[in-house]
Order: C-alpha cells, then structure tokens, then sequence
C-alpha cells in the first residue's frame, strides 16, 4: 500500500477517497450503536431548533459552534445518527485532504508523496466511535488550518499580519472543544521561537484569538444569559468530570498503535542519514510543541474515550511518516504498514462489529446508551432524567433544562438551598416534564421542599420513575 500511495499524482486523493469509503462501507449495512455523548448532542440540537438557547434553556457544557453545527443538522435532518456520520465522513475527508495538500505543498517532508494523507486518514479510525461528529472532530479542522498557516510564515523571512489567521482559527477551535484554547499557546511559542514576528503581530494573533470569543460573549450579554456561559461552560470545564464514561482499556489499545508509530518517527530523526533544511527542522519542533500541548489538555477532557484524542492524530500522523520514510529497506517499512493497518482495523471493526464472539475489547459499552428503564410505549413524551443514564432520552423529548447531571447538581444536589428549589420549580412550572427518572434518588427530598410538585407526580411501578398525573 505504500508504494501505491508514493506516487504524487492528483488522481491519488481519488484512491484515498475510495479507501476511507471502504473502510466505512460496512456501517451503511450495519448501523453503529448510538452512544450516550452522541445521544447528548442530538438533544442539544433538538432543543434549539425548538427556540431554546444553549446554557440558559440546556444545561449543558458542549461548547457553542459545536451546539450550532448540531442545531443545523436537526433543521435539517432530524434527530438522525445517519447524519452526524455523514457530516463527520465530510469533515475527515476535508482534513485528510488538507493535511496531505499542506505538508506537500510546503515541502515539509523532503519527498513529495501521499503518504501523510493515508497515514492520516488511518488514524482518524482510532475506534468506532471516532465516526460521529465530536466537538474535537470539527475542532481539529480548524487546528489543521492553524497549523498550515503557521508554517506558512516559518517559510518566510518574517512573519506577516496573516498570524491573525492562526489566532483566529484557534480561536474558532476553541469554540467548538473549549480545551483546544490551550493551542493559543502552542501558536504563541512557535511564533515567538522560530519566526522573525514582532511585538505587534504577536498581539495580531492573540487579538484573533479572543474575537470570536469576544462575539460569543456579547452575544450571551446581550440574551443576559452571561451569568449562564460563565457557568454552563468556562467553569464546568475544570469541574464537569464523567468519568463513568471512560474505558481505559479501549483507550489504551486504539491508541497504542498511532501512538507508538508516532514516537518510533519521532525517534528515527536522531537516526536518519537524511539532512533537512533549516525549514524541515523547525516543523518538527513545532509539531512536538502542538503535541506536548495536547497532553495538556487531557485534564480538561470530560471523559476519556478515542474521539476525544482526534487532536492527537495531526502529531502522530506526522512524525509516522517520518518513521516509514527513514526505514532502511523499503520492503520492512511496506511490511510494517500492512501489520498496522490490518491491527488497527481488527480494533476498529471488533470494537463495532465484535468479529470475534466474546470478547469485549474496544466495544466501549459504558459509552453506548443501554436500554430505556421507560416501558417500549412511552414515546415523544416530556421526560427528565436525574442522572448520567440519558436512555430513556432515546425516544423522548428532554424536559426542563437539566441535560447534563455535572451541571443539574447546582440546582438538585442542593435542595437544602431555598433558591435552588426556586429555580427547580420554575423550570417545572415552564416546562413541566411527563416523566421523571430519578437516578439519583432526589425526587423524593424535592418533593418535600415543594408540596406543590408532590400535588402533581404520583410514583410508578417502576423504581425511581415518577408520572405526572392525568398524562
């Protein structure tokens, strides 16, 4: 395959294409599972298309490019998973072209061939869940811009006023997975250690950081919703935490492969025989500042699972190729390739399709929504969850503005607060939810702080499940 792909001729993005469309060809038949995130932001963008507004009617912390991209799909489509993975096969195959184009065109490599964009493109296939249209997916879009741009003004001289461009683009990326604001950093020490800029285009590129930030924020004053921003989402980012999310063992295993490639790429530069011009040598640095930074935003991350290291894949896709471009005999780097490429895709497809029976590796199965606790009828009803399980959301319509439990526990987790209460039976009073499935075990310590509510729900034969009288 990599000879195939060392060619440089245009009808090669052609044959990317074709092979990224294999890959992904088996879940045209068989459709992904939905998982709990993915449901999350189906909801969010359900919820505004209906008029509510992201932080002040959902409680929520998924940042809000990220809320109007699932807002657009929703007016659009619907609530439908087919959708999202159809938007997030668009975005791959932008970024793998773009990743290919740059480091080409840049002559960031000493060779010009397709193997960036093929190297890329096999990392984004990390695990199954990597398909979905995540916040760090359309984030990394704009990191890969950053990137192209940047080295863009390391090709020069000096840098230009284009370095608003990067801070700009950071700035969107940001917006779409607020721990990519970190990468204002990384921008900042390439800028200040391998180019000529001066005191005012440094201030350039921050200023193009914080103005699409700025925007968000005085649109949020203006809706006098800031109080809500401030706490839906730049604060939740230290303190929002779903850790019953995370499967370490199929993070490990999607990520050992690209990861370890990675570094033995990064390794194989103290060995080469090969010489790279000044230009060459200061990408590397750079890419090993970006990836240094997107350990860094590990401890922001809400859970761990594959999708959210897509950020990772620009490094590690790069000084992979590195380690196949200075093997010593071509055939062993060919071979190499094959075993990696037929590992990965063993992980990916068992993950998904369990091709082998019984065993549990890569099925991520605390990320996937299990079975609703609704009884199969009750359908397109009002329904609040008091929990992290959002199964019964599935078929239902979310009441009240309590999507995320992180955030819901300002309110709920404290009843002995009498402004608290206030605030829940407003939300009822507005948006009064025809079931409520109590996870938590609050219901019934809500229902003595507000006699009124208790007036109104009558317990089911269903543990920790409430209906409202008369539905």
């Amino acid at each position: 395959m990599l000879r195939f792909f060392r060619t440089y001729v245009p009808y090669q993005y052609l044959s990317l294409l074709a092979l990224l469309m294999l890959i992904r060809l088996p879940f045209v038949l068989h459709p992904l599972p939905l998982l709990i995130p993915e449901l999350n932001w189906l909801l969010i963008g359900e919820q505004m298309s209906q008029g509510d507004l992201l932080y002040r009617d959902i409680w929520d912390s998924v940042s809000p490019l990220s809320a109007l991209v699932y807002w657009g799909l929703d007016t659009l489509f619907g609530r439908s998973q087919l959708a999202y993975h159809a938007a997030a096969t668009a975005v791959s195959i932008f970024q793998i072209a773009y990743f290919n184009y740059v480091t080409n065109n840049r002559d960031v490599y000493p060779d010009r061939y397709f193997w960036p964009g093929l190297i890329y493109m096999l990392f984004l296939h990390l695990s199954f869940d990597c398909l979905t249209l995540s916040p760090v997916l359309l984030s990394t879009s704009f990191l890969l811009l950053a990137f192209g741009t940047l080295i863009k003004q390391m090709d020069r001289r000096g840098a230009t006023d284009e370095v608003f461009e990067v801070g700009f683009y950071i700035g969107l990326a940001a917006l779409f997975y607020l721990p990519s604001a970190l990468f204002i950093l990384w921008a900042a020490l390439s800028l200040l250690l391998y180019t000529g800029a001066t005191f005012r285009q440094h201030s350039l590129s921050l200023f193009g950081f914080l103005f699409p930030i700025a925007v968000t924020v005085l649109f949020y004053y203006l809706n006098d919703s800031l109080d809500d921003f401030n706490r839906n989402l730049l604060a939740s980012v230290f303190r929002v935490r779903q850790y019953s999310l995370t499967d370490f063992q199929a993070l490990f295993t999607s990520l050992l492969i690209p990861l370890g490639l990675g570094v033995l790429g990064f390794l194989s530069l103290f060995n080469t025989v090969r010489s790279f011009v000044n230009f060459q040598q200061r990408v590397q640095q750079i890419m090993m500042l970006y990836f240094l930074t997107a350990v860094l935003t590990i401890v922001l991350m809400p859970f761990l699972a594959p999708m959210m290291f897509l950020s990772f894949v620009i490094p590690m896709a790069y000084f992979t190729v590195y380690y196949f471009e200075n093997a010593r005999k071509f055939w062993l780097a060919e071979l190499s390739f094959t075993g990696a490429f037929g590992l990965m895709m063993l992980v990916f497809y068992q993950g998904a399709l369990q091709l082998i029976p019984g065993i549990e590796l890569g099925r991520l199965s605390s990320l996937r929504v299990q079975p609703s606790p609704l009884p199969a009828d009750i359908r397109n009803r009002q329904v609040l969850i008091i929990g992290e399980d959002l199964s019964a959301y599935r078929q239902n319509r979310l009441a009240t503005p309590y999507l995320s439990w992180d955030l819901a526990k300002y309110d709920l987790k404290n009843l002995d607060n009498y402004e608290a209460v206030i605030n829940v039976f407003d939300h009822f009073r507005k948006d009064p939810p025809d079931y409520i499935v109590d996870h938590e075990n609050v219901v019934e310590k809500l229902f003595q702080r507000a006699p009124a509510l208790a007036a109104q729900y009558e317990p089911t034969p269903i543990a920790g499940v409430y209906r409202r009288k008369g539905v």
